[in-house]
């Protein structure tokens, strides 16, 4: 009522109390009128009673439809409350609906809002964009550890250096063809080189490098 005076809609459970309250008044209303009519009846019995005692027949038969009256009005009483009853459960029902309607849009709007803060299409880009540059990385990686190999692991060079350095050791007069198989290899685990030579060949070869 307040609402109404001021031009304010009511709100969905204002609506749902006030017919609440309005249906309970009904029921009231015509449970009261159920007890006058119980009463009514009560009093017709009575009467016909005595009027049929009296012999009175025809008053009897006045009063017996009246009495007809009152009850088919009170099995009205009871229909009704049971009406009342059950648009007080629908009611109910449709506040029930109406919060599950409210909810569901809540739901769909807060859904709604997700799908435009995750775009799926730009999720598909940007892992698109990470496995092209993974990728990428990939590659390059390889290509430095491919170059780095090659640079470090000349063979040429290698071999180039073992020339120079015999070539040097042959000029000195130290003979090492035979005696550097001997040697460990790079990496071997053999860690002791055994010298073969004996005195006289140590000998020798100082009295050359003396003399040149």
């Amino acid at each position: 009522m307040f609402n109404n005076l001021f031009g304010k809609a009511p709100t969905l459970k204002e609506q749902q109390r006030e017919n609440d309250r309005n249906l309970r008044k009904a029921t009231r209303d015509i449970e009261r009128e159920r007890r006058k009519l119980e009463e009514e009846e009560k009093k017709l019995e009575q009467e016909i009673r005595k009027n049929a005692a009296q012999g009175n027949n025809d008053v009897c038969r006045i009063l017996a439809k009246q009495l007809v009256e009152i009850r088919k009005q009170k099995a009205r009483t009871f229909a009704a409350n049971s009406k009342i009853t059950s648009i007080g459960y629908q009611n109910k029902t449709i506040g029930t609906n109406v919060a599950l309607s409210n909810a569901m849009g809540t739901t769909a709007k807060t859904m709604a809002e997700m799908n435009k803060v995750l775009r799926p299409e730009g999720i598909a880009a940007n892992v698109r964009d990470f496995q092209q540059a993974n990728m990428k990385m990939e590659m390059t990686d390889e290509m430095i550890n491919d170059t780095l190999d090659e640079m470090l692991n000349d063979s040429d060079d290698e071999q180039e250096t073992n020339a120079v350095v015999n070539k040097v050791l042959d000029e000195i007069g130290i003979e090492i063809s035979g005696k550097m198989a001997n040697i460990p290899a790079a990496g071997s685990s053999d860690l002791e080189v055994k010298d073969t030579r004996t005195d006289k060949d140590i000998a020798e070869q100082l009295a050359k490098l003396r003399s040149t």
